[in-house]
């Protein structure tokens, strides 16, 4: 296109707008919201400013959190102006920056799954943080705050982190029975999902030590190693997480690590008169108010709640396991974690751990 053809064009457009001084577009910025209502926008000299006052936020599953983000100008106005606020956000585990909410004023709009969640606070003037409800997994991720006031377009990031703890994780079947999606599948119905690597790197600095390799979001197969021995990798090796590197996400098998985030809710050992079958525990559990937790809200309990408990009782997915936060004698090995007796037969009798939600 020719300078003068482009300037032709800019020309029309500037003529359309001001023959319209009524048109608006909704969640859209033109030049008649702010200025003399001319086509002018009043701007030089002045800055604008948006900022957060913490760089991450750490929430549990369920609960409620608010994602801090102010805005100003500088130097600061006389009067107030009219302008866009939008929230989007990057998951966690990678893809494109998807919308959350936009606002004008009192008018706003939610996207995808946080519709009926998020909500803006807006006083006093320049506030524009974001109120989020109902947690999931899932919002983990880096969300940006956008003030965006005609030609002006500023911006703050603020990083949702849901605190959590890493398990590893294999089915009734035994070991290395799960592909890429069973593995995805099998962490979601324990209440968690596919830990990443930093994940799974803050585990073994913690002291997570683990012989069989599991999968991890990235399709990677790793296995983190605090004392090195020769059944995991070998003696000479240093400790450290161990990479299979990716794998065939359909083909190749192997087990779990998961990540549980901090809990929202009870876990709690079920006191009854009697032991129970598995169908007779998940019904005690149900009577109680309840329902029988699974093994990432069980990990959670020990690992943010001090959960300890002797007495091995069933889960959600046929397992029988303990937490223990106080080694002693007659209550497993001789440090802290949540003890797992395998799969017994369902008919078999015991207690039973339960979960309520606030």
């Amino acid at each position: 296109m020719s300078a003068r053809l482009l300037l032709a064009v800019l020309w029309q457009l500037l003529y359309l707008c001001q023959a319209a001084p009524g048109y608006s577009n909704g969640f859209f910025y033109h030049d008649i919201m702010n200025g003399n209502g001319n086509g002018e926008i009043h701007f030089n000299g002045v800055k604008l400013i948006v900022e957060t006052t913490e760089s991450s936020i750490f929430a549990a599953q369920g609960g409620n959190v608010t994602l801090p983000c102010r805005y100003r100008y500088q130097p600061e106005l006389r009067s107030p102006r009219r302008t866009r606020v939008k929230w989007s956000w990057v998951p966690a585990l990678g893809g494109r920056e998807l919308d959350v909410l936009a606002a004008i004023g009192h008018r706003h709009r939610t996207f995808g799954a946080f519709q009926g969640r998020v909500r803006l606070l807006q006083d006093p003037p320049g506030e524009a943080s974001l109120v989020m409800a109902e947690l999931q997994i899932s919002d983990a991720g880096r969300y940006r705050c956008e003030v965006i006031d005609g030609l002006e377009d500023e911006s703050a990031v603020v990083d949702l982190e849901l605190r959590g703890v890493v398990f590893p994780y294999q089915p009734s079947r035994g070991r290395y029975r799960l592909n890429f999606s069973s593995a995805q599948k099998a962490c979601e119905e324990q209440g968690a999902m596919l830990a990443t690597f930093d994940q799974l790197f803050s585990a073994w600095e913690e002291g997570l030590d683990w012989c069989n390799a599991g999968w991890l979001a990235d399709g990677t197969v790793q296995y983190p190693i605090t004392a090195s021995r020769t059944p995991c990798g070998g003696q000479g090796l240093a400790p450290g997480v161990r990479s299979y590197g990716a794998r065939h996400r359909r083909l190749h098998l192997y087990d779990a690590f998961c990540f549980s985030p901090s809990l929202f809710g009870e876990v709690y050992f079920l006191q009854h008169p009697r032991r129970l079958n598995f169908t007779e525990a998940s019904q005690a559990c149900e009577e109680d108010g309840s329902e029988i937790a699974k093994v990432g809200q069980l990990y959670a309990a020990w690992r943010f709640l001090g959960l300890d408990h002797c007495d091995a009782g069933w889960l959600a997915d046929g397992s029988l396991r303990y937490p223990v936060s106080t080694p002693r004698p007659n209550c497993g090995p001789q440090k802290p974690g949540v003890r797992s007796l395998g799969f017994p037969g369902q008919h078999q009798k015991y207690g039973v751990y339960c979960f309520r939600a606030p």
